[in-house]
Protein backbone atom coordinates (compact mmCIF):
# COMPACT_ATOMS: atom_id res chain seq x y z
CA UNK A 1 0.00 0.00 0.00
CA UNK A 2 3.18 2.21 0.89
CA UNK A 3 3.95 2.29 -2.82
CA UNK A 4 0.75 2.92 -4.21
CA UNK A 5 -0.72 5.62 -1.90
CA UNK A 6 0.81 9.23 -0.62
CA UNK A 7 2.64 8.24 3.06
CA UNK A 8 -0.27 10.71 4.64
CA UNK A 9 -3.27 8.55 3.09
CA UNK A 10 -1.45 5.55 4.36
CA UNK A 11 -0.91 6.74 7.82
CA UNK A 12 -4.68 7.44 8.39
CA UNK A 13 -5.87 3.96 7.05
CA UNK A 14 -3.36 2.45 9.55
CA UNK A 15 -4.90 4.85 12.39
CA UNK A 16 -8.42 4.17 11.40
CA UNK A 17 -8.10 0.80 11.09
CA UNK A 18 -6.82 0.47 15.00
CA UNK A 19 -10.48 1.86 16.06
CA UNK A 20 -12.82 -0.85 17.01
CA UNK A 21 -15.23 -2.21 14.08
CA UNK A 22 -13.10 -1.44 11.49
CA UNK A 23 -10.81 -3.27 9.25
CA UNK A 24 -8.93 -3.07 6.43
CA UNK A 25 -11.17 -2.19 4.24
CA UNK A 26 -13.23 -0.22 6.35
CA UNK A 27 -10.77 2.21 7.07
CA UNK A 28 -9.82 2.86 3.51
CA UNK A 29 -13.58 3.94 2.64
CA UNK A 30 -13.60 6.14 5.47
CA UNK A 31 -10.18 7.62 4.82
CA UNK A 32 -11.33 8.28 1.23
CA UNK A 33 -14.09 9.73 2.65
CA UNK A 34 -12.41 12.26 4.36
CA UNK A 35 -10.04 12.71 1.35
CA UNK A 36 -13.61 13.86 -0.77
CA UNK A 37 -14.97 16.47 2.25
CA UNK A 38 -14.85 19.96 2.30
CA UNK A 39 -11.28 20.72 4.92
CA UNK A 40 -13.53 22.58 7.41
CA UNK A 41 -15.30 19.12 7.26
CA UNK A 42 -12.41 17.33 8.00
CA UNK A 43 -11.03 20.04 10.58
CA UNK A 44 -13.90 20.23 12.72
CA UNK A 45 -13.87 16.77 12.75
CA UNK A 46 -9.88 16.54 14.08
CA UNK A 47 -10.62 19.67 16.79
CA UNK A 48 -13.69 17.54 18.22
CA UNK A 49 -11.58 14.45 18.67
CA UNK A 50 -8.37 16.91 20.33
CA UNK A 51 -11.34 18.67 22.50
CA UNK A 52 -12.47 15.02 24.40
CA UNK A 53 -8.71 14.33 25.43
CA UNK A 54 -8.15 18.01 26.27
CA UNK A 55 -11.18 19.02 28.04
CA UNK A 56 -13.15 15.42 28.95
CA UNK A 57 -11.80 13.67 32.18
CA UNK A 58 -13.92 11.49 34.89
CA UNK A 59 -16.56 12.02 37.29
CA UNK A 60 -14.62 11.25 40.93
CA UNK A 61 -18.05 9.89 42.43
CA UNK A 62 -19.35 7.66 39.68
CA UNK A 63 -16.32 7.59 37.43
CA UNK A 64 -18.08 8.48 33.94
CA UNK A 65 -17.05 10.50 31.48
CA UNK A 66 -17.43 13.96 32.48
CA UNK A 67 -16.22 17.78 31.96
CA UNK A 68 -16.99 18.85 35.33
CA UNK A 69 -16.24 17.32 38.82
CA UNK A 70 -18.95 15.96 40.03
CA UNK A 71 -20.96 15.33 36.53
CA UNK A 72 -24.00 17.07 35.97
CA UNK A 73 -25.90 13.83 37.03
CA UNK A 74 -24.52 13.39 40.28
CA UNK A 75 -24.51 16.91 41.14
CA UNK A 76 -29.04 16.60 40.48
CA UNK A 77 -30.79 17.21 42.76
CA UNK A 78 -34.17 16.03 41.45
CA UNK A 79 -32.32 12.73 40.73
CA UNK A 80 -33.03 9.26 43.09
CA UNK A 81 -29.57 9.86 45.22
CA UNK A 82 -31.19 6.97 47.02
CA UNK A 83 -30.55 4.21 43.78
CA UNK A 84 -27.46 3.05 42.51
CA UNK A 85 -26.47 1.47 39.44
CA UNK A 86 -23.48 -0.16 38.74
CA UNK A 87 -22.58 -0.83 35.16
CA UNK A 88 -19.29 -2.27 34.15
CA UNK A 89 -17.94 1.15 31.40
CA UNK A 90 -19.50 4.50 30.82
CA UNK A 91 -21.21 2.86 27.31
CA UNK A 92 -23.32 0.76 29.53
CA UNK A 93 -24.26 3.95 31.62
CA UNK A 94 -25.53 5.48 28.46
CA UNK A 95 -27.57 2.47 27.38
CA UNK A 96 -29.79 2.47 30.33
CA UNK A 97 -29.73 6.22 30.18
CA UNK A 98 -30.77 6.38 26.93
CA UNK A 99 -33.72 4.14 27.99
CA UNK A 100 -35.56 6.88 29.79
CA UNK A 101 -36.61 4.54 32.87
CA UNK A 102 -33.75 5.28 34.88
CA UNK A 103 -33.30 8.38 37.26
CA UNK A 104 -31.27 6.90 39.78
CA UNK A 105 -27.36 7.69 40.26
CA UNK A 106 -24.93 5.61 38.53
CA UNK A 107 -21.45 3.67 38.89
CA UNK A 108 -18.83 2.62 36.77
CA UNK A 109 -16.94 -0.25 38.15
CA UNK A 110 -14.16 0.10 34.85
CA UNK A 111 -14.73 -3.52 33.83
CA UNK A 112 -15.34 -6.68 35.48
CA UNK A 113 -13.23 -8.91 38.00
CA UNK A 114 -11.14 -11.36 36.02
CA UNK A 115 -8.23 -13.48 38.09
CA UNK A 116 -7.07 -15.03 34.80
CA UNK A 117 -6.59 -11.76 33.04
CA UNK A 118 -5.15 -9.85 36.48
CA UNK A 119 -8.24 -8.10 37.26
CA UNK A 120 -9.29 -8.25 40.86
CA UNK A 121 -10.99 -6.06 43.05
CA UNK A 122 -8.30 -3.80 43.88
CA UNK A 123 -8.16 -2.91 39.48
CA UNK A 124 -11.89 -1.92 39.66
CA UNK A 125 -13.80 1.44 41.30
CA UNK A 126 -15.30 -1.17 43.96
CA UNK A 127 -13.68 0.69 46.83
CA UNK A 128 -14.74 3.83 45.77
CA UNK A 129 -18.78 1.96 45.50
CA UNK A 130 -18.32 1.15 49.21
CA UNK A 131 -17.14 5.07 50.09
CA UNK A 132 -19.84 6.13 48.54
CA UNK A 133 -22.51 4.43 50.60
CA UNK A 134 -20.74 5.22 53.50
CA UNK A 135 -20.96 9.04 53.03
CA UNK A 136 -24.32 8.72 52.02
CA UNK A 137 -24.91 7.52 55.35
CA UNK A 138 -22.95 10.01 56.96
CA UNK A 139 -24.69 12.53 55.37
CA UNK A 140 -28.18 10.90 56.62
CA UNK A 141 -29.09 10.30 52.81
CA UNK A 142 -28.31 6.44 52.85
CA UNK A 143 -28.88 4.52 49.41
CA UNK A 144 -31.81 1.87 49.54
CA UNK A 145 -31.11 -0.07 46.29
CA UNK A 146 -28.18 -0.95 44.27
CA UNK A 147 -29.30 -2.40 40.90
CA UNK A 148 -26.70 -4.29 39.41
CA UNK A 149 -26.76 -3.84 35.89
CA UNK A 150 -23.24 -5.52 34.18
CA UNK A 151 -23.31 -8.02 30.97
CA UNK A 152 -24.05 -11.24 30.58
CA UNK A 153 -20.48 -13.18 30.50
CA UNK A 154 -19.01 -15.31 33.33
CA UNK A 155 -16.75 -12.46 34.37
CA UNK A 156 -19.88 -10.02 34.68
CA UNK A 157 -21.84 -12.53 36.54
CA UNK A 158 -19.10 -13.82 38.99
CA UNK A 159 -19.12 -9.90 39.55
CA UNK A 160 -22.43 -9.58 40.23
CA UNK A 161 -22.07 -12.35 42.95
CA UNK A 162 -18.93 -10.71 44.78
CA UNK A 163 -20.77 -7.16 44.85
CA UNK A 164 -24.23 -8.91 46.09
CA UNK A 165 -22.96 -10.51 48.66
CA UNK A 166 -20.63 -7.75 50.00
CA UNK A 167 -23.64 -5.60 49.80
CA UNK A 168 -26.27 -7.12 51.20
CA UNK A 169 -23.85 -7.46 54.64
CA UNK A 170 -24.44 -4.28 54.62
CA UNK A 171 -28.35 -4.77 55.16
CA UNK A 172 -28.76 -2.57 51.29
CA UNK A 173 -31.69 -4.03 48.98
CA UNK A 174 -29.75 -5.78 45.96
CA UNK A 175 -31.34 -5.89 42.47
CA UNK A 176 -30.30 -7.41 38.68
CA UNK A 177 -31.51 -6.95 35.93
CA UNK A 178 -34.56 -8.77 34.29
CA UNK A 179 -33.19 -11.90 32.62
CA UNK A 180 -34.83 -10.60 28.98
CA UNK A 181 -30.97 -9.73 27.94
CA UNK A 182 -29.21 -12.26 25.95
CA UNK A 183 -26.69 -14.25 27.46
CA UNK A 184 -23.34 -12.72 27.02
CA UNK A 185 -24.27 -9.44 25.50
CA UNK A 186 -22.73 -6.24 26.09
CA UNK A 187 -25.51 -3.58 27.27
CA UNK A 188 -24.06 -1.42 25.09
CA UNK A 189 -25.78 -3.51 22.09
CA UNK A 190 -28.86 -4.41 23.87
CA UNK A 191 -31.81 -2.79 22.21
CA UNK A 192 -34.03 -0.30 23.89
CA UNK A 193 -37.25 -2.04 24.08
CA UNK A 194 -35.28 -5.02 25.83
CA UNK A 195 -33.26 -3.13 27.92
CA UNK A 196 -36.43 -1.23 29.55
CA UNK A 197 -37.90 -4.61 30.40
CA UNK A 198 -34.90 -5.84 32.10
CA UNK A 199 -35.61 -2.10 33.78
CA UNK A 200 -39.20 -2.52 34.93
CA UNK A 201 -38.93 -5.77 35.69
CA UNK A 202 -35.66 -5.85 38.04
CA UNK A 203 -35.33 -8.59 40.73
CA UNK A 204 -33.60 -9.43 43.80
CA UNK A 205 -30.26 -10.49 43.56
Amino acid sequence: MADKHPPQLVNLIERLGKLPGLGPKSATRLALHFLNRDEEEVRALAQALVAIKEEIGFCSTCHNYAQTDPCPMCADPSRDHELICVVETPADLLSIEGSGLFNGLYHVLGGVLSPLSGVGPGELHIRDLFERLQQAEAQERPVREVLLATGGSPEAESTCVYLGQRLKERGLRVTRLARGLPMGMDLEYVDNGTLKQALEFRREA
